[in-house]
């Protein structure tokens, strides 16, 4: 009876698991996409960035006026206190293609955005 290591048997399961498309989920995989928006004279700029479906983003908001704004998503269920002059980092899971909503929840009837994820 032949002996077969379990480094064989191993690397023939790895090799059998990348052919069915087991690998590492997407996300981990991938570089998240990084998008920048400012918030000044309570407007977001820009108004409507972009980002890649599919792919992890980590969304940068910074805050140039000299009072606290409240970005705030439903859809991404983030509500998060920017003080003047600073800054917040948001990650957000891969997205579908569509038009996402946020806004400063302190000034909502004048400063909204869409993240339009393609």
């Amino acid at each position: 009876m032949r002996a077969i290591s379990v480094r064989a048997v191993s690397a023939s399961i790895l090799a059998s698991a990348l052919a069915l498309g087991f690998g590492a989920p997407r996300s981990l995989a991938e570089e998240p996409a990084k998008v920048s928006i400012t918030l000044k004279d309570h407007k977001f700029s820009p108004a409507e960035p972009t980002a890649p479906a599919g792919q992890p983003i980590v969304l940068e908001v910074s805050n140039e006026d000299g009072t606290p704004a409240e970005f705030e998503s439903k859809v991404f269920r983030v509500e998060k206190v920017i003080v003047g002059g600073g800054s917040v980092t948001i990650n957000l899971r891969p997205l579908r293609p569509g038009r996402y909503r946020f806004f400063d929840d302190y000034h909502e009837a004048t400063t909204e955005g869409f993240l339009v994820v393609q």
